[in-house]
């Protein structure tokens, strides 16, 4: 019977001994030799071996099933550069923790109140000698939350459950210009009610939820007599809501007074104790709490900038899970006018400060492949400078504190060795983030070129599905030739944050693509809901073969560009009208052609493009509309989220004479088979075939089987 074992192939087993040889997958029968205990190791034998020169050619480490505890993370340099697969045994399941096990539950009275009956209680001489803290708890394969004010409503999604500031010194709620967008601050008042002078006040942070970003705010200081909030850290924003006269949402976060209810936990640092609710069912001899110890489980780190490249490793079938997060310094950005001096709170967008629980710098033909990453506190995965040719493929990565999979490097200013592109981010499922970092993205594509970022799963995040480009406005940038394909995306914003898409970009972005995508039912906080949004300044953006649907704002929204083209795609369903376009400009923005756009009641297209028809930003026609209301189909005539100013109301017949846009496009029922259950097949007899409109199979659409992956 024929194995996939190498003779100079190394194995390691939660039965293994770092003295070992590594070359048999179990102990022997003397006990004197098998498998290694650590892929630390076995990176190191492999090293030996490449300087001593004894390397054999390609190496597999197996890795036998079990649970495998890091104390830190596992760092490879260029001197492991080599082809060599850090896969798991055939059949079984190794299991990387960055946590720790707490044992030693008892239950006893609540620590701040008898009469609300017992909790369960551990004790941890670690954390009350100062040597250890966490801020998350995963029990039985489950994240638990620390208790947080205003609490979360039985059964809702919390979006409406949160806190109102009732004050900010520094703000006049009448301007809200952009102009006022980075006047953060470092303190408000709290409305009547909302605050006090809680126990362990310095381990309490405010976490402001306001335009696209939250903002997480350590408690300095409360005032009783005045409820005044003193944060350690200034808001990257104005402490406004967004653009309307009002001040932002926020709620409090890890208050042991607020300890209640089933599943919430609280570590007081002090004496060390751990406290937890149990969850109905939960027994205290069976249960399975694990607390992370390490932040990151994973990192590559080569040397771009002299020429030395962490190369060729691959890392399969593996399981990564239990790290934490802590408050991370935000770099200034120069062009957003903050003082350098200050602390912030936040990044300006995507949580783009905050880094990946694996992270490369310097990678080229290195693949993370089939692997699981969840239960962390930051991005799963970062590709960071200098990354090239790097394959994420097959992956699950879920349960996030902050985004899935991260990647970019310098910008157009920096060094060409620290560039980031021509990298591989296909059939991963990428799912429940932001749970630390709302406004983090499924897929962070931030100064990077030719990418392949296709055939994912992504939902459930509170901001942006995936996020490409990072340069607002027709500067110069490396975003280019990324191909956006075949992704599934959905149930984003969930009604936190505002000015979102399932695809975001940014800037100018020539030859790239977002094709054949499936994005639907993204939920806005206060406005900007789309599903595929081209931001400031996108240019040169092909977007063609998308289906989007049941946005709260509309299915597209384009802010202002530069020659890009919407063709053949479906819209569907937005609350506020299907196509937004935003400013008008003294060039093509935006072509509009062979779509088929859906609505029920709504205007077809909404803001500034549409009220301005002289500089002849839009050009539209051979589309299809169709109102499943059974009204006449209004092609413009709404305000835009009460930003822009009333918009003419015309038919089609009027938006012709008008615009000189659409003279061949069609008011026509397309004929798709199942529209209330959002199967958008076409009818061989569809007036929409008569306009060029090209059928679009979603057959294929997400993740893909192994063996159908290219």
């Amino acid at each position: 019977m024929s194995t996939p074992f190498q003779t100079h192939d190394l194995f390691v087993s939660p039965l293994g001994n770092d003295n070992w040889s590594g070359r048999l997958p179990e102990p022997n029968a003397e006990g004197t030799d098998g498998p290694l205990a650590s892929l630390a190791r076995a990176r190191d034998l492999l090293r030996r071996r490449k300087q001593q020169g004894e390397w054999r050619g390609p190496t597999t480490v197996w890795v036998r099933g079990g649970r495998y505890e890091l104390a830190a993370p596992l760092v490879f340099t260029p001197d492991d550069s080599a082809p060599v697969t850090y896969a798991a045994y055939p059949g079984e399941r190794p299991i990387f923790s960055g946590g720790r096990r707490i044992t030693g539950w008892r239950a006893v009275p609540h620590p701040l109140d008898p009469s609300r009956g017992e909790v369960w209680m551990a004790e941890l001489p670690d954390v009350a000698a100062g040597k250890w803290a966490f801020r998350q708890l995963f029990v039985n394969g489950e994240r638990r939350h620390r208790p947080r004010l205003p609490k979360i409503t039985l059964g809702s999604d919390g979006r409406d459950d949160f806190y109102r500031i009732a004050h900010v010194a520094n703000i006049r709620l009448e301007d809200a210009s952009i102009a006022t967008l980075f006047e953060g601050y470092d303190r408000f008042i709290a409305a009547p009610g909302q605050f006090d002078a809680w126990r362990n006040l310095g381990d309490i942070e405010v976490v402001v939820l306001h335009y696209w970003i939250e903002e997480r705010m350590p408690v300095a200081s409360y005032d009783p007599d005045t409820r005044e909030v003193v944060s350690t850290r200034y808001s990257m924003f104005a402490l406004r809501d967004d653009f309307t006269p009002r001040y932002a949402r926020y709620y409090v976060d890890n208050v042991f007074e607020a300890l209640s209810e089933p599943g919430e936990w609280y570590l007081e640092r002090r004496s060390g104790r751990l406290y937890y609710i149990p969850c109905p069912g939960e027994r205290i001899e069976t249960l399975e709490a694990y607390a992370p110890a390490v932040e990151q489980f994973l990192k590559l780190a080569g040397e771009p900038d002299s020429g030395r490249y962490v190369e060729f490793l691959c890392f399969r079938g593996l399981t990564f899970e239990h790290a934490d997060w802590r408050e991370l310094d935000v770099s200034h950005e120069a062009d957003t006018g903050m003082p350098t001096a200050r602390r912030y709170a936040a990044s300006p967008q995507a949580a783009t400060h905050v880094p990946g629980t694996i992270a490369l710098v310097g990678a080229r033909y290195c693949a993370i492949e089939d692997c699981v990453v969840r239960h962390v506190g930051y991005y799963g995965i970062e590709l960071g400078d200098g990354c090239q040719g790097i394959r994420i493929v097959g992956n699950d990565i879920g349960d996030l504190g902050g985004g899935g999979i991260k990647l970019g490097g310098t910008d157009a200013g920096g060094p060409l060795v620290r560039r980031t592109g021509d990298n591989l981010i296909t059939d991963n499922h990428i799912h429940d983030g932001g749970k630390v970092y709302h406004s983090a993205v499924g897929v962070f594509a931030k100064h990077t070129f030719g990418n392949r970022i296709a055939h994912n799963h992504i939902h459930d995040f509170y901001y942006s599905g995936i996020s490409c480009g990072w340069v607002w406005g027709y500067r110069e940038s490396v975003s280019r030739d990324n191909r956006l394909e075949k992704n599934h995306i959905h149930d984003l914003g969930k009604g936190w944050l505002s000015d979102m898409g399932g695809i975001y970009t940014l800037g100018v972005q020539p030859g790239t693509t977002i094709r054949g995508n499936l994005i639907h039912d993204v939920e806005k906080a206060n406005y900007g809901g789309w599903a595929i949004y081209l931001d400031e300044g996108s240019a040169h953006i092909l977007v063609e073969d998308n289906v989007c649907y049941n946005t709260s704002s509309q299915p597209h929204h384009t802010h202002y560009g530069r020659e890009n083209i919407l063709r053949n795609n479906i819209w569907a369903f937005g609350r506020e009208g299907q196509i937004a376009l935003g400013r008008a400009e003294p060039h093509v923005s935006l072509t509009f052609e062979r779509n088929i756009v859906i609505t029920r009641g709504q205007p077809i297209f909404i803001g500034g493009y549409a009220n301005d028809f002289s500089k002849r930003s839009l050009i539209s026609d051979l589309n299809l509309f169709w109102d499943v209301s059974g009204g006449e189909v209004i092609l413009s005539g709404m305000r835009q989220s009460g930003r822009t100013a009333p918009m003419p109301k015309f038919s089609l017949s009027e938006w012709q004479a008008a615009t000189g846009n659409d003279h061949h496009s069609l008011v026509a029922d397309p004929g798709f088979r199942d529209l209330a259950n959002f199967d958008f097949t076409l009818a061989p007899d569809s007036p929409a075939l008569m306009l060029g409109f090209r059928p679009i199979d979603l057959s294929d659409v997400g993740p893909r089987p192994p063996e159908r992956r290219d």
